[in-house]
């Protein structure tokens, strides 16, 4: 076992990095989505059912870097799994008010939404969001006969929010796979230049997998998607063979893929895409990859359920803040966890801070309150790409306002109460975090060290092959099952390099196998440009 912990920086954990191309989308969504329920509600007089439409609408901050016609399939099933977390809440609260059921209660729904939103890999905001929803309502005052209309209101508010993250299709159907191309061209530029540094090969590989991904995602193979196919495609050859690679040129075609132009022209090669073989294949079913995901489940339910606990004990009146902020912190691995755990607690007593500042403000009136949590949703949003604590800052006051829209609370001990849970969810969630340890990350590391080699093998063997192969369409499959693996091997010892307890990891092997699989790849794309001009990039 190694008795080495990993790092556990402090100001690495607070650096602010470059905002999303996007971030306006998810920030203006939000608001969209948000701002029509809420003010109707405020024109009914009916602020106090704000919480079910927030759960509705809520799951507008999803999905916005997939392809339109899996976004359609991803929002359907946030709704859906938003509306059975808000359901079992709502049942539970109805049928008792033991605090300590509760807490149970909020701690395995947060453990099953973790669990389910990593093996989805639905993306953020994950399921931090679900999880406030659910726990919120373990704590509202409710009956049996009005858990039918709440669930309505919700799921009327969760078609708007459906409705609003499909609406810019309308304007460019193909935004998001142009944005994943565009990334993966301005990766494969950064290891053009740098040939030598295996992290920028490692991140371009990773970018042209996202990239592939979102194009196998997006529907009917349009001449658009085609033509961005072929970009994807240059993007691959170069990080393979940065030598006959152009960073300039590509960073040309990813520029030239903002807004709506034309696609910029790359000579068609069908037998190296081997799309078609792609689109053939089975896709992986998201419930294989639940086993691997059982630590970090425990780590949730019993890192939540304790942070839970330990409010009640502190006579805490909203222990759901504390079970929330265990939730939040869950990452990866522990490294990772206590990264987050740092941006959650200064987000936090930020945010409590700038509540202090404008709660005079949201006390003038009903309108002004709903005013003010519309321009935190927005400022949530827009921020937390730069840094999850920068976000925090905007999120904190947002989360202390909706208290009021059942009625005027007294910030005071609003403000204590928040921090104190602050501090108890981050403390026992982190705590959780290194009682319950990962012991088989090094097994996974393994594991797919096994299946780069094969990969390997097996495109080492159709490279030593005579041509011309009797299955042409082998090789270009072979190449990509290589690819995605490298990109899964890279994955995996990221994660179980923060992780703590776990055995020494096999780095020599890791470095070896990561250069002969890209070395592999490299001969690959040049058995397959041979005599094709055209499709250098």
């Amino acid at each position: 076992m190694s008795s080495a912990t990993p790092r556990l920086p402090l100001a690495a954990a607070l650096r602010l990095g470059r905002p999303s191309d996007i971030w306006f989308k998810p920030a203006l969504s939000v608001v969209v989505a948000v701002a029509p329920p809420n003010l109707t509600l405020l024109a009914l007089g009916r602020l106090d059912l704000a919480m079910y439409t927030m759960a509705g609408s809520l799951c507008a901050l999803y999905a916005h870097n997939r392809p339109y016609a899996a976004r359609a399939r991803a929002l359907a099933w946030v709704v859906l799994g938003m509306l059975g977390g808000l359901a079992v809440s709502l049942v539970t609260a109805s049928l008792t008010t033991n605090a300590v059921v509760l807490v149970t209660v909020g701690a395995l729904l947060a453990a099953a939404q973790k669990t389910l939103c990593d093996a989805t890999r639905i993306g953020p905001p994950g399921n931090v969001v679900l999880t406030f929803i659910s726990s919120a309502s373990l704590f509202a005052p409710q009956t049996l006969a009005q858990v039918p209309g709440h669930l309505a209101i919700a799921v009327a508010a969760g078609v708007w929010a459906w409705l609003v993250g499909m609406a810019p299709g309308l304007v460019r159907p193909h935004g998001p796979e142009r944005r994943a191309t565009a990334h993966a061209l301005n990766a494969a530029a950064i290891a053009v230049e740098r040939p030598e540094d295996d992290r920028a090969r490692a991140a371009a590989a990773a970018a042209v997998q996202a990239a592939w991904q979102s194009l196998l995602s997006a529907g009917a193979r349009t001449p658009a998607r085609r033509a961005l196919e072929r970009l994807v495609v240059r993007a691959e050859v170069a990080f393979s063979a940065p030598a006959d690679a152009s960073a300039a040129r590509l960073r040309s075609h990813a520029r030239d893929l903002r807004g709506n132009g034309p696609v910029p022209r790359a000579e068609d090669d069908p037998e190296l895409l081997g799309i078609d073989v792609e689109l053939a294949a089975p896709a992986r079913p998201w419930w294989t990859r639940l086993g691997p995901l059982t630590p970090l489940a425990v780590r949730t339910a019993v890192g939540c359920a304790l942070a839970g606990y330990a409010s009640l004990a502190l006579g805490v009146g909203r222990p759901y803040w504390a079970l929330v902020t265990a939730a939040s912190l869950y990452q990866a691995n522990l490294t990772l966890t206590w990264t987050r755990g740092v941006q959650r607690v200064v987000g936090n007593l930020a945010g409590v801070l700038l509540f202090a500042a404008v709660v005079p403000l949201a006390h003038l009136g009903p309108v002004a309150l709903v005013l003010i949590c519309l321009a935190f949703n927005f400022g949530a949003e827009a921020l937390i790409g730069r840094n999850y604590w920068l976000g925090s800052v905007c999120v904190t006051p947002m989360a202390l306002l909706i208290t009021e829209f059942a009625g005027t609370q007294e910030p005071g001990r609003l403000i204590t109460e928040r921090v104190a849970d602050t501090v108890v969810g981050a403390l026992v969630g982190l705590l959780a975090a290194i009682v319950v340890t990962d012991r088989r990350a090094g097994d996974r590391v393994e594991r797919a060290l096994t299946a780069v080699e094969s990969a390997r093998e097996r495109v080492a063997r159709l490279l030593a092959a005579p041509a011309p192969h009797p299955e042409p369409r082998a090789l270009p499959a072979a190449r990509r099952a290589l690819a995605t693996a490298l990109v899964d091997l890279r994955a995996t010892v990221d994660a179980a390099s923060g992780e703590w307890w776990s055995r020494a990891l096999p780095q020599e092997r890791v470095v070896r196998a990561e250069q002969a699989g890209h070395r592999t790849l490299a001969a690959t794309v040049r058995r397959q440009t041979t005599g094709k001009e055209g499709v250098r990039p």
